[in-house]
């Protein structure tokens, strides 16, 4: 049996309200280790979040262009926002060197 077009309305303002919900919780933890990024003259920014739950982010000012920035993503970045959000599946800079 095909939906009618008013449930999939409502499950499409379900998705969306929950995408948006779930991009304010990564906006948060990246807030969260922004400080430290920042004391070593880096920074993050959040660029995207992909369908399949993958946090897109660019790495700036001294994290864009340091040779360990991918581990400071992957052990630092990247646990703090799996461990706040279960749903993320990793974050990945756009800008990796």
């Amino acid at each position: 049996m095909a939906k009618s077009p008013t449930v999939e309305l409502q499950i499409s303002e379900i998705t969306m309200e929950n995408r948006e919900e779930l991009i304010k919780k990564v906006n948060n933890v990246i807030d969260q280790v922004r400080p430290y990024l920042v004391a070593d003259g880096g920074n993050i920014e959040f660029v995207s979040l992909s369908d399949d739950n993958v946090v897109n982010v660019e790495l700036q000012g001294a994290c864009a262009s340091c040779s360990m920035s991918i581990m400071t993503l992957k052990a630092g970045v990247e646990q703090a926002m799996i461990k706040a959000i279960p749903e993320i599946k990793a974050v990945e800079a756009v800008n990796a060197m």
